[in-house]
């Protein structure tokens, strides 16, 4: 257990870990307020200064509004055609917008490009309303999805991340919700990467075009960035969740309240490169390569079917996947009766002398154990049939 334990520490075998920090917070000198760098397929923390101070998050509200509308995608409430109606409310939204009227109409698909590319504040509104009814009823969505990923210092107020009072999150609370929306509903890059596009307004007064520019210049600025939003208020300061892959390694760097928009996009550069520096990923793809059967004893089948997951991977820090060595440990002299999901043996993952993790092999059906009527059936056949 002991040497478990210190192998997490080292190499960073990740199913569950997310919050240990393997950079102590001034080595980088950040100059923002908090900060947190994770690896995105596992939750591991790279990097956090000041991660569970409380915050103003401005836009980087939508991140989670964005979240609860690919879910809804998923589920199949609403369809990237549905039409979206604009309520007086969500026209009356400031800042960052994309100067909806009342009553005018947009799809779905056009509502992600206005949230995702230009921010707007009134798209995000009218989201909100076209899901839950209300703001107010969207607003509890959020806040209950936020309780549901154990974003334990948020809580919000609105939709779109004008500044309110009790308004507030994390720099470690969004990128919990950050690598919910990247894992779990990767089109949302689809949205994130648009530099430059466009929505059509249609009004009583005719048919207008306009223009939508990524608030996110990060995109332009960063070799491998892909996303995920920005937002700025007086209050919030500069903030964003920065993402970007390289080499199949999906990093996310959050930043909180930036003086300047510059200091913003170099301190999550120079987060996203010492991340990019130090991880690796090991991959295994197929777990059970290797394993042909594995038999009974005493039962009415000689062999028992198996399984553990597909695929496997974790983060290394300083060091290769290549060094990783598999092996696999079958249990000796496995006795019938078996029951699915007994464990039969592990797959063993070593760093040198380390174990960095096992995966248990596990028996998928029942096997009963052969008794004296299974038996004299079993001799029947081998006499009076034979082999066939």
């Amino acid at each position: 257990m002991l040497k478990k334990f210190l192998a997490i520490i080292l190499i960073f075998s990740i199913i569950m870990s997310n919050s240990f920090s393997v950079k102590a917070e001034d080595d980088l000198a950040i100059l923002s307020q908090s900060a947190i760098l994770i690896e995105a397929s596992t939750g591991t923390v790279l990097y956090e200064k000041n991660a569970d101070e409380k915050l103003k998050p401005a836009s980087v509200t939508k991140v989670m509004t964005l979240l609860l509308i690919f879910e809804a995608l998923s589920e199949g409430t609403i369809s990237y055609d549905d039409t979206v109606t604009v309520s007086a409310h969500a026209a009356s939204m400031g800042g960052s917008q994309c100067f909806f009227e009342q009553g005018e109409q947009q799809t779905v698909r056009d509502m992600i490009k206005c949230i995702e590319v230009a921010s707007g504040n009134d798209a995000a509104v009218a989201m909100a309303e076209h899901i839950a009814g209300s703001e107010e009823a969207f607003v509890k969505m959020m806040n209950d999805k936020a309780a549901e990923l154990d974003m334990v210092n948020t809580h919000f107020e609105n939709a779109c991340g004008l500044d309110a009072d009790g308004h507030l999150t994390t720099a470690r609370d969004i990128s919990i919700m950050s690598r919910e929306l990247i894992v779990n509903h990767p089109d949302i890059f689809d949205f994130s990467t648009i530099w430059m596009d466009s929505i059509v307004h249609r009004t009583a007064r005719g048919e207008s075009q306009f223009d939508l520019a990524n608030t996110n210049k990060f995109l332009n600025q960063y070799t491998g960035a892909n996303g995920l939003k920005t937002g700025y208020t007086s209050e919030a300061g500069y903030c964003m969740s920065a993402t970007a892959e390289r080499n199949g390694i999906q990093l996310i760097a959050v930043i909180m309240k930036a003086d300047t928009k510059d200091t913003r996009n170099n301190e999550a550069g120079k987060l996203l490169d010492y991340g990019f520096s130090k991880c690796d990923i090991y991959v295994d793809e197929n777990v059970l390569e290797g394993i042909d059967s594995i038999s009974v004893k005493g039962g009415t089948k000689k062999t028992v079917r198996f399984r553990t997951i597909d695929s496997y991977k974790f983060v290394l820090i300083n060091e290769s996947g290549s060094n990783i060595e598999k092996s696999v440990e079958i249990l000796s002299d496995i006795q019938a009766p078996v029951k699915s999901g007994d464990v039969l043996g592990k797959i063993v993952y070593k760093s040198g002398d380390m174990v960095v993790d096992e995966l248990p092999i596990v028996a998928d059906e029942n096997i009963a154990e052969a008794d004296f009527l299974f038996c004299l059936k079993y001799v029947a056949g081998k006499l009076f049939i034979g082999d066939r």
